[in-house]
């Protein structure tokens, strides 16, 4: 075995991990602070880098394939409904557009599926601390947590992955100046069976809003409400405020919003990195996803750059250092070949966003008058540029 590894945080970005260690030789150990392993009840779009990812991670097309509908991104519309840019339908638009719509609990269960299989260690209720980072030359990592009944653990390890999303224990530790910030945006989310929405993926931009809709199985639909809310707003009818704030909008947003069942919708205000970190490693530490780089989701990279981290920490970190390169040098290769396509993607957050569902009433009608004019070629480009990646190859 090549060395053992503590992942903290058991959602996409942990297991995503977990398994590519696994695959390299590793030993590794899930920490998961919920009682039980799973995923809200929301959707994701899969990007061709996503599933690049994914088959990286030893996930063959059927399995892809069983995750959730191939769909495409069809383009955007205002909130009234007209087409502001509308994706014709050419062969190498809808290549580079291509999606697969998914309901994140059989995504996350495809990955636990896999660890599993590969000898992954699962611990729940496991609530971290704090950690020691260690050294790549010399003393291990120490991951300091409690159990569920509140029993102080510690675990060393050659390698700790920070893995534990937005609100991040593992960044609290090691990088105590970077702390996430409220974007401004709070996000209802849904999935509702037996509804059939428009094909693809359909994306509607307002004053301060945005609505989308996608399918993600046969007769199951998935719509996202992306609005401008003070921070810690609490509603006693999630529903009947989606409700009330999406009125007016495209008849197929009130008709999706309509056949939604209350019990249905979550919301969660968007919490995100302005700067990322400084680095992705300190000593024996490597982080992922959005403990790393929690970005804005408008341009929808959340899961896939979370399982493209995890991805090159197997083929960078792990199975570097099962070929015999220091660990050290892996760690900071990692860093290099993440963080600045990370940090280009958070910067393409903000700058969509600002464009996109961050814009105000006034500018509504000069923004759509030049999204008319984009040609596809244009987008095209965008779009391979952001979702052309694949994985390193294995040293």
């Amino acid at each position: 075995m090549a060395g053992t590894a503590v992942v903290v945080g058991g959602g996409i970005g942990g297991l995503a991990s977990a398994v590519a260690l696994a695959e390299a030789g590793w030993g590794a150990t899930v920490l998961e602070r919920a009682g039980e392993l799973g995923e809200v009840g929301a959707g994701v779009a899969l990007t061709p880098n996503a599933v690049a990812a994914l088959s990286g991670l030893g996930l063959d097309d059927d399995a892809v394939a069983g995750l959730g509908p191939r769909t495409w991104a069809t383009g955007t519309w205002d909130w009234h409904g007209r087409p502001i840019l509308r994706l014709p339908d050419d062969p190498g638009l809808r290549a580079a557009t291509a999606l697969r719509g998914v309901h994140r609990a059989r995504l996350h269960g495809a990955l636990l599926d896999r660890a599993r299989a590969l000898g992954v260690e699962v611990v729940t209720d496991a609530h971290v601390t704090t950690v020691a980072a260690g050294a790549p030359d010399g003393e291990r990592a120490v991951v300091h947590h409690t159990d569920g009944a509140g029993t102080a653990q510690a675990r060393s390890a050659d390698l700790v992955v920070g893995a534990d999303g937005v609100r991040s224990a593992v960044r609290a530790a090691l990088f105590p100046a970077r702390r996430p910030v409220y974007s401004g945006y709070s996000s209802w989310r849904a999935v509702v069976p037996g509804l059939s929405a428009g094909p693809g993926l359909l994306q509607y931009w307002g004053p301060h809003a945005e609505f989308g809709t996608m399918p993600v199985s046969d007769g199951a639909t998935y719509w996202y409400g992306y609005v401008r809310m003070p921070e810690a707003t609490r509603l006693d009818d999630e529903l009947g405020e989606a409700d009330a704030r999406f009125r007016g909008w495209a008849e197929e947003v009130r008709r999706v919003i309509s056949a939604t069942p209350s019990e249905a919708v979550i919301r969660h205000d968007v919490l995100h990195l302005p700067r990322g970190l400084p680095r992705y490693a300190r000593g024996r530490v490597v982080m992922v996803g959005d403990a790393a780089h929690a970005t804005l989701p408008t341009m929808g990279q959340g899961a896939a750059t979370a399982l493209e981290d995890g991805v090159c920490v197997g083929r960078i970190v792990a199975a570097g250092v099962a070929a015999g390169q220091p660990l050290g040098a892996a760690l900071a290769a990692y860093d290099a070949a993440r963080r600045p396509r990370c940090r280009a993607l958070a910067r393409a957050s903000v700058s969509s966003g600002r464009f996109g569902a961050h814009l105000g009433p006034r500018w509504q009608g000069l923004r759509n008058a030049v999204m008319r004019r984009v040609p596809a070629s244009a987008v095209t480009r965008g779009a391979r540029a952001v979702m052309g990646w694949t994985p390193p190859a294995l040293p």
